[in-house]
């Protein structure tokens, strides 16, 4: 974790002397940027995958904004960006927050950046911005690179809809207990973790979510990038031999369709019950919501039960009146 940061001063702002940044040797101008708050994605790891609006925009802002100065001012030095930087995150946003404002409010721009990737993403940045649209200020999205997509791209899993949950709880007791929601969830997981508990997460994943695929992705957009792919209890299994330096976003499947559906047997048992003492359409209503099966599905047996309720029970009267 950060340390606590020292008192802040108020940022001295780009003199707009210098307003360029350079690409393969070449200089190129950045006109000033127009007043508000831009959010710029920067790479996630390879350098070479921010945008040229992205460049454009760190060097003509007045200000930017960033998690770590130390990390954001390699990519600076990379692009020749003479901007100048001042830090913005969890533990001194209550104090850089009205500074950066009060920038913006007196027709200032500011260019808001986290470590790696996309803004406001598993980072402190939605605040700034929801007080700069609250105060009518100007705020701009500039799309480039992001982990979370980045995954989702690679891991050879369905994509048409994901719910991305961030980081798991650290304490294995909390871990499984959300486990367990997200495990009801009818979409794609994708999940950050660290290195040192990558195991175990992987290990209570298993258990909780048996049968379903998953991708491991360490070091996305970097030298030494993998991905391994597989069901969860076999990457579980496996854990052991992976590389544990580096950052790690984990996929997981989507349950499948049937998941938690009640058993043909258990259905007709529920069903049987019910048209004891019941009407057809009472006895499906109940196992609808208690089977999570189609109505469609539950309709047809229930009518066949009942038929053959009716069949025996008619065979038995003829057979007490002989």
């Amino acid at each position: 974790m950060r340390a606590k940061p020292a008192p802040i001063n108020t940022p001295e702002l780009s003199s707009g002397s210098s307003r360029s940044f350079s690409v393969d040797g070449c200089i190129l101008a950045a006109p000033k940027t127009p007043a508000g708050l831009f959010l710029v994605a920067t790479p996630i790891g390879h350098l070479g995958d921010v945008t040229l609006r992205g460049l454009q925009t760190l060097a003509g802002v007045d200000l930017i904004a960033c998690e770590d100065t130390r990390i954001t001012r390699r990519l600076t030095e990379r692009y020749a960006i003479s901007t100048p930087l001042t830090a913005y995150h969890e533990h001194n946003a209550e104090v850089a927050r009205p500074r950066i404002l009060k920038i913006l409010g007196e027709g200032g721009s500011v260019a808001l950046v986290s470590d790696a990737g996309t803004p406001l993403i598993s980072d402190p940045g939605f605040k700034l911005v929801r007080q700069a649209c609250a105060a009518g200020l100007s705020v701009t999205a500039l799309p480039g690179p992001s982990s979370v997509l980045t995954a989702l791209s690679v891991a050879a899993l369905p994509t048409d809809r994901f719910f991305f949950e961030g980081f798991l709880p650290p304490k294995r007791v909390a871990r499984r207990a959300r486990l367990k929601e997200l495990a009801a969830i009818d979409a794609t997981l994708v999940l950050f973790e660290s290195g040192n508990r990558v195991g175990e997460s992987l290990a209570d994943l298993a258990e909780i979510m048996a049968g379903r695929g998953a991708a491991i992705c360490r070091e996305l957009t970097k030298m030494h990038e993998e991905v391994v792919r597989g069901p969860l209890v076999e990457l579980a299994e496996n854990a052991g031999q992976l590389e544990t330096r580096g950052e790690f976003v984990v996929v997981i499947g989507p349950p499948a369709a049937d998941a938690g559906a009640m058993t043909a047997d258990a259905l007709d048992a529920l069903l049987r019950e019910e048209l004891a003492h019941g009407s057809v359409k009472d006895a499906v209503a109940l196992a609808v919501e208690l089977s999570g099966r189609p109505r469609r599905e539950i309709y047809a047996r229930a009518l066949e039960l009942a038929r053959e309720t009716s069949t025996q029970t008619a065979a038995e009267d003829d057979h007490g009146e002989g």
